[in-house]
């Protein structure tokens, strides 16, 4: 069983396992009270509320114990401390008593104990009635019990992986995404099959679990109704169900995992759908003309004319790998096509990352585009040391001369056979040049950078010369 506990600021409660009737005595507190224990209200097991109908217990697991919890009370309201008591036993052994108990409780609240657990197990398998009164631990006097709750304790996982299949995206072919994929899950001939669990993540979503509110009461959550991204209710018992799923982003190759679950929330071993998507990344394309370091490149969006035909493109999801990360989402036109400017602010290149959302929530794979940050590399001449070829000598000067590619360079920073760096002052319109003596012949390489009035640097520019 899959659970969530609840966590309530309480002291730790004491479960005690006996024969008979006979429960813990609780010593008394400084307060006594002076009115009669009340009958405890609002009974939950597992966060449930509990059912009285022997014919329609809840099914939960016994192999951690049962959760119970009422509210205790006492008539007299100044009354500080209330024992919450339980007992439980099998329908077929009335003898078998299993007992635990709340001391230190607070009156019109709920009240928190564990029937059985590790080391003493509930029975598999079998229906159990449970009650609930209150103590006054000062005078010993009770309540009367709760009407019977019922329960059936069940520990065994179902014994057969579900059955998955899809008859708009069969396994083993390449599929148009963009519509939800219709799946027909099945318990594959086990009986007590009452719900499926999948997920496209890889870990399963843990089921049921409780939000606790006033007085300590808690509302269940059913996974089947406030989950539905994650579980179904099977049609009948043993029986199979179909779902309609998107799934959170489309990689190309979705693997779908699904397991069975018992009325107890026993799960079966997952079975394993695989579903290979066409590919249907959105196009970018370049509208504006030569974009550079610095300037606006002005971008159209086009989508996957598949995926616009089964569902229409709503939006983009741009991720810009600039300088910095910047996450914009884009609407698109009626016809799925969508305009985008963005500031190439990246000296080493820009790149994009692009996704449509249709309005079923499809999520498309994902389109790479990159602009080169070359563009933005200062130019290096030299008459003496021409680029790829060989001149001067060895104790020779040579003079380098920079040209700006872009507008607002400040500065160069350079470095000959990646030595220590060196940074030298830019002119008015952003030249500079650099006078240097090579100490012996062979090949060099200087690397040049511009550094721009607000610190951002340029490219790279890997001038290569052989000194003769």
């Amino acid at each position: 069983m899959n659970r969530t506990t609840a966590a309530r600021a309480r002291a730790a409660f004491a479960p005690v396992a006996a024969a008979g009737l006979a429960l813990l005595a609780v010593v008394a507190p400084a307060h006594a009270a002076t009115g009669t224990p009340l009958v405890p209200t609002d009974l939950y097991n597992d966060y449930r509320a509990c059912s009285t109908d022997p014919a329609a217990p809840l099914y939960v697991t016994g192999r951690a114990g049962l959760t119970v919890e009422g509210i205790p009370g006492n008539s007299d309201p100044g009354a500080m401390w209330i024992t919450a008591q339980y007992r439980a036993w099998p329908l077929s052994d009335p003898a078998a008593l299993v007992t635990a108990e709340r001391p230190y409780s607070f009156p019109g609240s709920e009240a928190v104990a564990t029937l059985g657990g590790y080391g003493a197990p509930l029975r598999d398998g079998e229906t159990y009635a449970w009650q609930a009164r209150s103590v006054d631990p000062d005078s010993g006097a009770a309540s009367d019990w709760t009407a019977p709750c019922y329960v059936t304790t069940d520990d065994t996982f179902p014994d057969a992986e579900p059955t998955v299949s899809s008859s708009n995206y069969p396994s083993g072919q390449l599929n148009q995404g963009g519509a939800p994929i219709e799946l027909t899950l099945g318990a594959n001939g086990v009986d007590d099959v009452a719900g499926y669990a999948f997920t496209w993540e890889g870990a399963f979503p843990i089921a049921g679990g409780a939000t606790i509110g006033d007085r300590g009461i808690p509302t269940y959550h059913d996974p089947y109704t406030t989950s539905p991204a994650y579980f179904a209710r099977a049609d009948s018992l043993g029986g199979s169900t179909t779902v309609r799923l998107v799934p959170p982003q489309d990689t190309g190759y979705l693997v779908l995992r699904v397991k069975s679950l018992d009325r107890s929330f026993n799960a079966s071993q997952p079975t394993t759908y695989y579903i290979a998507v066409k590919q249907n990344a959105p196009t970018v394309t370049q509208v504006s003309n030569s974009p550079q370091y610095g300037k606006e490149a002005t971008l159209k969006i086009t989508p996957d004319p598949g995926l616009q035909a089964a569902s229409p493109v709503v939006s983009y999801s741009v991720r810009h790998l600039g300088r910095n990360w910047t996450d914009t989402v884009v609407p698109a036109s009626a016809s799925g096509i969508a305009e985008l400017k963005v500031a190439l602010d990246d000296p080493d290149g820009d790149s994009l990352l692009v996704t449509s959302t249709s309005a079923d929530g499809w999520v498309s794979q994902q389109n790479w585009w990159r602009i080169d940050g070359a563009d933005s590399a200062p130019t290096v001449t030299s008459a003496t040391y021409p680029e790829n070829g060989t001149g001067g000598s060895a104790g020779v000067p040579g003079t380098f001369t920079l040209t700006p590619k872009v507008k607002g360079l400040v500065s160069y920073t350079y470095s000959v056979n990646w030595g220590q760096p060196v940074t030298v002052p830019a002119g008015p319109r952003g030249e500079a040049q650099i006078d240097w003596t090579p100490p012996a012949s062979g090949w060099y390489a200087l690397d040049v950078q511009g550094v721009t009035k607000d610190g951002a640097r340029t490219g790279t520019t890997s001038y290569y010369f052989t000194v003769g």
